[in-house]
């Protein structure tokens, strides 16, 4: 299954996390990191690994 989402809550659940960014519109639509939440939470430059890292 795959989820398009911005919900912490469900993000910290997930299997797996496809980081896009690092901005929106023609800043964005690159892949910033991808793995499980943990490993996303440990990328300095993902703005939702250093939100996750609050919530896990």
């Amino acid at each position: 299954m795959l989820v398009i989402e911005h919900n912490l809550d469900v993000i910290k659940c997930a299997d797996y996390v496809i980081d896009l960014g690092p901005e929106g519109g023609n800043a964005g639509g690159n892949i910033v990191v991808t793995g499980t939440p943990e490993e996303v939470a440990k990328v300095e430059g993902s703005y939702t690994g250093q939100f996750l890292k609050d919530v896990l």
